[in-house]
């Protein structure tokens, strides 16, 4: 079996400022990579794995059980283990280990910062980051331009100064235009971090495909009921959980709050036509050229969040007029709502008081994934809890999306419920609460935030209406229904054998060591 070429131990592999070593086309995971299998990903047989973003199912080949005990045993040391670390980790199946390595030099990493006024915020950032990278300060038409001059030179940082405000996309380009180093860290004026965040990402570099790395951004908030809130449901803070990054998975994009890249990877920069959305943009451009990108919540940033109601409401009311841009750039990838068939159905007869419906809908979906673990010579168990899971998930997202979009209609219908009998309009207002008490219900018990749960509902529906809000505004100003419609999503489950499923696999350009349905 082919060797892959072993990385020199403690070297990461950081391209030279300059070149284009764009990934021209899937390459494995390089030698000395490990991997670590998600949280969710299941063994339901010997040769067969369930999980990733989306959920999916793959079955390994004889050659893919021996890569996979190849990874198991240790890091990748074949072509056949990269090529297996590769499809594992694309799928969110398990996630990259990269090789420790020291910490990048200087002249590898620069840091762009764009500020506008808040030199408060700007000098607490610049003392945080300290000395280690060299600093571009970006002011974006500043009121009190003196001020972060002399943060600059307090701080032996460089500053370009925008005669007039474009916002922060357009002040991030201005700064990556004077980026000559292999990587480029943005980072807002209003986070708080020491370089360490920069070394513990820098490892993922190793990996020629990865474009850019991002890491947790953590709430820092007040005291007051808005700061406790945030502490649960900040806007930035995507989690404890590891993912790839891409549209349409459980981890669509990252903020640029704080994010390392290679320089080459987002060198055609921000979107200067989006005033929000614009980290959105960039990160699903990355995705689409073949670029890897990743979130490693092992490092983290703070970032200092509003501690009014109002500016809170104000700032989810701006990030929804994004959706409908970002979804006149992107058609297909920012659907409000992923509706399965089977789940949606189950759910619909429910909210409709039609157990039995429910009930049959539910077992059309288990007994689809049952024919095809039979097809597969797979036994059969744990099958209804996943689907419960897909059901449950149905009912909190569809809850979600009546909050953004439809909260005066339900509201409406809870006040004059119609039904020709008090037990008929009891059963309407029941099944249309539990839409709106259903998601903040259970956002509370998974955070257990340090707000008690009436508060907390409250916040989470005026969180929630502020973003639909801002989303209609920019559905209306765009001509665009796309990000308010739900969408259901079909596709039968294929049959795994017979020539015409092998004729199917070598079309999509499957490897030979597993393919996935």
């Amino acid at each position: 079996m082919t060797r892959a070429r072993a990385a020199r131990p403690g070297r990461a592999a950081i391209p030279a400022a300059g070149r284009d070593p764009g990934p021209r086309r899937t390459i494995p995971l390089p030698a000395g990579f490990g991997i670590a299998f998600d949280a969710e990903t299941q063994f339901v047989g010997p040769d067969v794995l369930f999980g990733g973003s989306p959920p999916r199912l793959l079955r390994l080949s004889p050659a893919g059980v021996r890569a996979l005990e190849e990874l198991r045993g240790g890091r990748v040391g074949s072509a056949d283990g990269g090529r297996l670390a590769r499809r594992l980790t694309d799928a969110g199946l398990a996630h990259p280990r990269p090789p420790a390595g020291p910490a990048p030099r200087p002249d590898q990493v620069t840091v762009v910062i764009p500020v506008r006024d808040r030199p408060a915020g700007l000098a607490r950032c610049l003392a945080a980051l300290g000395p280690r990278y060299p600093v571009i300060v970006v002011d974006d038409g500043s009121l009190d331009p003196d001020s972060v001059a002399a943060l600059c030179r307090e701080h032996a940082a460089r500053l370009r100064r925008r005669p007039a405000p474009g916002g922060p996309g357009p002040a991030r380009n201005d700064g990556l235009a004077l980026v000559t180093t292999p990587l480029v860290a943005f980072l807002d004026s209003d986070c708080a971090a020491g370089p360490d965040w920069i070394a513990g990402l820098a490892r993922h570099f190793a990996d020629p495909m990865v474009g850019a790395v991002a890491p947790r951004v953590r709430a820092q908030t007040g005291p007051g009921v808005a700061g406790r809130y945030l502490e649960a449901r900040a806007p930035v803070d995507l989690g404890p959980r590891e993912a790839r990054v891409a549209p349409l998975t459980r981890v669509s994009y990252v903020p640029t709050a704080a994010l390392l890249a290679r320089r080459d990877a987002v060198a055609s920069g921000f979107d200067p036509g989006l005033r929000h959305g614009e980290d959105v943009d960039l990160i699903w451009r990355m995705a689409a050229a073949g670029w890897r990108v990743r979130y490693d919540p092992a490092a983290e940033v703070r970032h200092a969040e509003p501690d009014r109601w109002a500016r809170v409401l104000a700032r989810r009311f701006r990030y929804g007029t994004s959706a409908a841009p970002l979804a006149r750039r992107h058609p297909g990838q920012v659907p409000p709502l992923i509706l399965q068939a089977w789940p949606a159905a189950a759910v619909t007869a429910l909210l409709a008081r039609r157990p039995l419906t429910a009930l049959a809908a539910y077992g059309a979906g288990a007994g689809q994934l049952v024919r095809l673990l039979r097809e597969w010579g797979v036994p059969a168990r744990g099958v209804l809890g996943p689907m419960a899971g897909s059901v449950r998930q149905t009912w909190l997202g569809t809850g979600r999306w009546s909050i953004q979009y439809a909260l005066p209609a339900v509201a409406a219908g809870l006040a004059r419920p119609g039904g020709r009998t008090p037990a008929a309009r009891a059963g309407r207002r029941l099944a249309l609460a539990s839409l709106v008490l259903g998601p903040p219900a259970a956002e509370w018990l998974r955070a257990r935030p340090r707000l008690d749960p009436v508060r907390f509902t409250l916040g989470y529906l005026a969180d929630e209406a502020a973003y639909g809000a801002g989303v209609y505004r920019g559905a209306l100003a765009e001509r665009l229904a796309a990000p308010l419609l739900p969408r259901i999503a079909w596709r039968p489950l294929p049959k795994p054998r017979g020539p015409r499923a092998a004729m199917r696999r070598a079309a999509a350009g499957d490897t030979g060591l597993g393919w996935s349905a």
